[in-house]
């Protein structure tokens, strides 16, 4: 979604060291060895993907074709799973269970990020709109956490489709607002609120759930005070206190309702509120905090991106307050000229080419 985010804290995992003890060397040397037995051949893979029914021309697969393999890729067989495909721009692979054939969705994560997530899930209980962690495999540096399989992400919908209704929008980012809600009505700051974070759980694409608990922030006590001062964030979504000079507090509710704003703009218009391909500039346009609305846009849908993308945290409106606003409790109908606008305005191929889309 860009470049990273200078001056923006990344959660780590410490360096686990190895003990230079001989019993351990032998332990690892067998573990190393286990793997390789029970890892499947070449070929085997190659078989699944054969029996593959074939997709239909014009239709969306379920998962996307296999990427590139990495050094940082995890090993094909974790427990009874085998990993295939990594899912695009995000720590996840798709999984399937080499017994039942049954498929799923991988997370890999760190044992700090694994713990992490642990805390999170146990802090707001089961909820429709956040996955569930179904199964879990532990190795020696690494977690590997099975969810139900997905269909797919937002951010790469919208690419797809360049730009969503606003009724399809209202329907999933209702979901996307009930799901950020719930979490922070339990103390559980997200920290890091983008389309990429929400997944599909049909194959009509119409249900969205959160994928993903880690780089999240517990507030302690009785979870009023959620008071930050690290920077967190992808810089396409980042608020503008984040990008300040100094090293003050900020509320961290805040921030993710500001992200909230970036992605409902998003999925309505196809394209971020601020863009810039270098960094230095998109920062200041995300601190001057100006964006245009196109007029073809309903008066209720422009409304509710201005409640979220305010400078000033304090007049930001609460994700709870957001889900009683008229655009999503009670949509009104179109504004008279959309339609005619939005045929009127529809731009060239050439400027088409020049505008800046969700990359």
């Amino acid at each position: 979604t860009g470049p990273k985010l200078a001056g923006l804290s990344q959660v780590s995992c410490p360096r686990l060291v190895r003990p230079q003890m001989s019993v351990a060397t032998i332990t690892a040397r067998s573990q190393r060895l286990k793997r390789l037995v029970d890892e499947p051949p070449e070929d085997s893979a190659r078989r699944k993907q054969a029996r593959r029914p074939p997709q239909a021309a014009g239709t969306e697969a379920a998962w996307p074709a296999a990427g590139a393999p990495s050094p940082e890729r995890p090993p094909s067989r974790v427990g009874p799973y085998v990993l295939l495909e990594p899912w695009e721009g995000q720590e996840l692979y798709r999984a399937e269970h080499y017994q039942t054939e049954k498929q799923f969705t991988c997370q890999v994560l760190s044992l700090r990020s694994y713990q992490e997530c642990l805390a999170a899930s146990d802090r707001i209980g089961p909820h429709e709109g956040v996955c569930s962690v179904l199964d879990t495999v532990i190795s020696q540096d690494r977690a590997y956490a099975f969810l139900s399989a997905h269909y797919g992400d937002l951010h790469t919908h919208v690419r797809r489709r360049r730009q969503l209704s606003e009724d399809e929008t209202r329907g999933l980012f209702t979901q996307v607002l009930r799901a950020v809600s719930h979490c922070h009505q339990h103390g559980v700051i997200l920290r890091d609120v983008k389309l990429r974070r929400f997944v599909f759980t049909d194959e009509l694409r119409t249900k969205v759930a959160l994928v993903g608990l880690n780089d999240c922030f517990l507030v302690p006590g009785n979870h009023d005070d959620d008071s930050l001062t690290d920077r967190h964030g992808c810089p396409a979504y980042v608020s503008p206190e984040l990008l300040s000079s100094g090293r003050g507090s900020y509320s961290g509710r805040a921030a993710d309702v500001w992200s909230l704003g970036v992605c409902l703009y998003t999925m309505l218009l196809g394209r971020y509120p601020f863009q810039d391909t270098e960094p230095a500039a998109l920062f200041a346009k995300i601190r001057q905090g100006a964006f245009s609305l196109p007029a073809w846009l309903s008066p209720g849908a422009r409304c509710l991106i201005s409640c979220m993308l305010r400078r000033s945290p304090a007049e930001r409106l609460k994700a709870s307050e957001l889900l009683v606003h008229p655009w999503l409790s009670s949509p009104s109908a179109p504004h008279p000229s959309v339609h005619k606008t939005q045929r009127s305005s529809r731009p060239s191929l050439r400027s088409r080419q020049e505008d800046q889309v969700v990359p």
